[in-house]
C-alpha cells in the first residue's frame, strides 16, 4: 500500500535542569491519548525549522528564539510515511499555554517515560537520555594512575560517558584499567564503553561497545549491547551507522589534531552538512573542548568527544 509522505517538525523543549517537555494528544485526534513532542505538519514553502516556529507559537503560545538541528527519523503509520525532523528548542520568550493537548507534562531523562508514547517519538527518549560529552581516554600514553585520577575528577565535574581506547596497553593491563574505569564511572552514574573489544567488553560488563571506523564497515548486524556507538569520517560510514540502528556516532576531525597529524579538519560548515538529516545523535570530534559545546550543538551536534581535552582541563 502507498502511503503519503508527510514531513513533521518536533521540538524538544529543554529546561535547564535537563528535563525535556511532552503533550498528550487531545480526545479528538488520530492516538488520543499518546504522548508526543510538540510540533506538527511542516506545510508547502516551509522549512521544517520555520514550521516549528510557528507550531510552537500556535500551540504553546511561545516565540522560539534559539533552535538547533538534532536528529530525522521516519516512521511508517497505517495512514502515512511520517519524516519527523527533530529540532532542540534551546530558548524561547512567552510563557507556555497549551492550546491543543490534554496535558503536558516536563519528563527527566532519566525518568520513567509517560506511556503509551507516539511510536515515531519513541526511540528519541533513548537519544535524550545519552550524555552531551564523551571523554576518551589515553592512559597508556599518560600513565594508568594519573587517567584514572583524571577521569574521577572529570566525573566529579559532570563527566558521565567514558570510551574506554586504550589498545596499546597490555591485555591484563587493559583489563584491569577498564575495570576500574568501570567502578568509577558506575558510582556517579555514568555509562562506559570498549573501543572495539566486545570479548573485554561482555568480560567486564561494560554498557557497550564503540566501533572503529573500519569495523563498522566490516560487520554485518548491530553488536549485542544496549548502547553500540561507532567512529565515522563521511557520509557513507554514518549512513551505515545509521542502517545498523547505533545509538550514536563520532564524527572528525572537525579541527586538526595531534592524534591526526597533517590532517585538516573538515570544520563547522562541513560537520553540519555531513551530519544533517540522520537518525542518531552524532558527536563532534577533534581539536574540541568544553567550549566547543554551544558551536557544535547548532551544528546539529549531539556534543562533542575529546580525549586530551577532557583530561587537561582537570588535571592543569
Amino acid at each position: 500500500m502507498t502511503r503519503k509522505r508527510v514531513e513533521v517538525a518536533a521540538g524538544v523543549l529543554l529546561r535547564e535542569d535537563g528535563c525535556y517537555l511532552l503533550g498528550q494528544r487531545a480526545p479528538d485526534t488520530v492516538y488520543a491519548g499518546y504522548w508526543e513532542f510538540p510540533g506538527g505538519k511542516v506545510e508547502r514553502g516551509e522549512s521544517p525549522a520555520q514550521a516549528l516556529v510557528r507550531e510552537l507559537d500556535e500551540e504553546l503560545g511561545i516565540r522560539v528564539t534559539r533552535l538547533r538541528p538534532w536528529l530525522c527519523r521516519e516512521h511508517l503509520y497505517e495512514h502515512a510515511h511520517v519524516r519527523l525532523h527533530f529540532h532542540e528548542v534551546a530558548a524561547w520568550e512567552g510563557e507556555l499555554a497549551d492550546r491543543v493537548h490534554s496535558a503536558l507534562a516536563w519528563v527527566r531523562p532519566e525518568g520513567p517515560a509517560r506511556e503509551p508514547m507516539l511510536p515515531a517519538n519513541g526511540p528519541i527518549l533513548k537519544a535524550l537520555r545519552l550524555p552531551r560529552t564523551m571523554g576518551i581516554t589515553q592512559a597508556a600514553e599518560i600513565g594508568v594512575e594519573v587517567q584514572l585520577d583524571a577521569l574521577e575528577r572529570a566525573l566529579a565535574g559532570g563527566l558521565r560517558l567514558v570510551q574506554v581506547r586504550e589498545a596499546t596497553l597490555p591485555d591484563a593491563a587493559r583489563e584491569a584499567f577498564a575495570r576500574a574505569a568501570l567502578a568509577r564511572v558506575r558510582a556517579h552514574g555514568g555509562l562506559l564503553v570498549v573501543n572495539e573489544d566486545e570479548v573485554l567488553a561482555r568480560r567486564i560488563g561494560a554498557d557497550g561497545v564503540h566501533l572503529p571506523a573500519r569495523r563498522l564497515m566490516a560487520v554485518q548486524a548491530r553488536p549485542d549491547f544496549p548502547w553500540v556507538g561507532a567512529s565515522c569520517h563521511d557520509r557513507a560510514e554514518l549512513e551505515r551507522a545509521a542502517a545498523l540502528e547505533l545509538d550514536y556516532a563520532l564524527l572528525g576531525p572537525v579541527q586538526p589534531t595531534l592524534t591526526h597529524p597533517g590532517q585538516a579538519g573538515m570544520g563547522w560548515e562541513g560537520f553540519a552538512s555531513t551530519a544533517a538529516g540522520l537518525p542518531l545523535p552524532v558527536f563532534a570530534l577533534g581539536g574540541l573542548a568544553a567550549d566547543d559545546m554551544e558551536r557544535a550543538r547548532d551544528a546539529g551536534a549531539h556534543g562533542i568527544a575529546a580525549i586530551r581535552a577532557i583530561w587537561r582541563a582537570v588535571r592543569d
